[in-house]
């Protein structure tokens, strides 16, 4: 239908009003059209008319009862006028009618959990897990009820376990980071606070959280849309711009989500994270100058900021600009000097600038700070084995680092590779073939692996794997090596009167 068609536009495009005179005539032609009664109630909750709203979704369900998303939308409107016994019966009869409705039990939840009632909180709680054990969004309010309830140990189990699903998690580090200052764990609030990332995640906020819950299930359309009803009533909700801009991103629709990420202002708390996933989608777009030249105003805002740093000289390395690429990480180690991820980057920069004794220092404060750094690890123990030193150290830091990551094909070729320079050659094809098979299609590993048949009198395995590498290979060196490799070989069986 036009009108209900028209109607979504004004929605995407945040005008509200407008809308809503669109879904009224179109409701005058159609009373008994349930697509159009769902986004009138829509736009009539997000403009504050939610009497309206209420008594749309009541009509709504009389001719679409089994429709899910009028229940949902209708318990957490009753919810949040503090109407629990209407918010109750109402998801109450979506789970009669689908039992497996996970958001109609997390729903109940979260409305017995705005009542205090947090018994009933939990145990709602708990039967959306069954049907979603590793839903975030259950996990984290249900820690919160156990917050609430003074079940701390309870609440910290359920977040350390969110954290092993979704590291980055914001509310949960916070969360987390109190409750370990509460009990004088300051080391471990530390490290939370350092970690914590971008997701805000207010339980009474239900649109935002439908239109998180349509963006992790890959449906953006919708995400876009929910977001959007929120900016229309508060539009300086930056967290909700920021996600916007995430849900365009996710369309592939670059300029919109380049100019919502824009919109933010630098006071906002999601400024940086908007001007990095601006840069992000300009470097993915082929402007890499932009993305430089957008970081490099950002940093001017923030100067303190790692992870405009940290980005920035990502940006850097990539256009090959390694003098700025290295003052900003020095930059960057010397504002957080207790960061082994910072030392490590430092040095692989070094590296790039062929400088192998500060790569070598950096690398090894980096394995001091943290001796399960399995990256530094094996980078540093690599580096030997490729300078032809130290090869029984480069064996033991390398085999640190399978010990915490045994199935990394790079690491696997690592020590191939100390086998390779020891001229244990039988040892290092045996390692090689594994890293190969670990590592897929990288040139660099089945190119060792060409190196090690060769040494070993397999010319002919060595040839294959050569060309292998070579269908595979990008940076015009490797290919011109892996060509005279070819060569050379095919040459000298054909002086002995073979073909390879």
């Amino acid at each position: 239908m036009l009108r209900v068609r028209l109607a979504s536009l004004y929605v995407r495009n945040g005008e509200l009003e407008r809308a809503l005179e669109q879904c009224n005539v179109a409701a005058q032609q159609e009373p008994e059209n349930v697509d159009v009664l769902g986004l009138q109630a829509g736009v009539l909750s997000s403009l504050g008319r939610e009497e309206e709203a209420a008594a749309t979704y009541e009509r709504l369900l009389v001719l679409d009862p089994d429709g899910q998303d009028a229940y949902l939308y209708l318990g957490a409107l009753y919810g949040k006028r503090g109407e629990t016994d209407k918010a109750v019966a109402t998801l109450r009869k979506l789970v009669a009618r689908n039992p497996q409705s996970i958001l109609a039990y997390y729903y109940l939840g979260r409305v017995y959990a705005a009542a205090n009632q947090l018994d009933r909180a939990e145990r709602h709680y708990l039967e959306a897990l069954k049907l979603n054990p590793q839903s975030e969004l259950i996990l984290t309010d249900l820690a919160l009820a156990y917050e609430m309830q003074g079940w701390v140990d309870k609440a910290i189990e359920l977040y350390q376990r969110i954290l092993s699903l979704n590291p980055q998690s914001l509310l949960v580090r916070r969360r987390l980071g109190g409750i370990y200052v509460g009990q004088k764990r300051l080391d471990d609030a530390l490290l939370q606070f350092r970690e914590l990332e971008r997701i805000d995640t207010d339980p009474r906020d239900a649109r935002t959280k439908m239109g998180l819950i349509y963006l992790e299930k890959g449906d953006s359309d919708r995400a876009v849309t929910e977001f959007n009803l929120v900016l229309a009533a508060e539009p300086e909700n930056w967290r909700v711009r920021y996600y916007l801009g995430a849900a365009y991103a996710e369309q592939r629709e670059i300029a919109k989500a380049l100019a919502e990420f824009e919109k933010l202002p630098a006071s906002a708390d999601y400024y940086v994270d908007a001007r990095v996933q601006r840069a992000f989608l300009l470097q993915k777009s082929g402007r890499l100058p932009e993305a430089i030249r957008d970081l490099e105003e950002t940093l001017e805002t923030k100067p303190d900021s790692a992870e405009v740093m940290s980005y920035l000289a990502t940006l850097y390395r990539e256009a090959k600009q390694l003098p700025k690429a290295v003052a900003l990480l020095e930059r960057l180690v010397a504002l957080q000097p207790d960061n082994d991820r910072h030392h490590f980057t430092l040095g692989a920069a070094y590296d790039e600038m062929q400088d192998k004794p500060r790569m070598i220092s950096q690398m090894e404060r980096a394995i001091e700070l943290n001796p399960k750094n399995a990256a530094a690890l094996n980078y540093l123990g690599y580096s030997y084995a490729e300078m032809n030193v130290k090869l029984d150290e480069a064996e033991a830091l390398i085999r640190r680092a399978l010990a915490i990551e045994p199935d990394d094909g790079f690491y696997v070729d690592s020590l191939g590779w100390v086998y390779f320079q020891r001229g244990d050659y039988r040892r290092a094809v045996e390692h090689l073939e594994r890293a190969v098979e670990l590592a897929g299609d990288d040139p660099t590993v089945a190119e060792h692996l060409g190196d090690a048949y060769e040494r070993s009198g397999q010319s002919r395995d060595a040839v294959r794997t050569y060309r292998d590498a070579l269908s595979r290979a990008k940076e015009s060196a490797q290919i011109d090596r892996l060509k005279g490799k070819i060569h050379g070989l095919e040459d000298r069986a054909r002086a002995g009167g073979a073909e390879l």
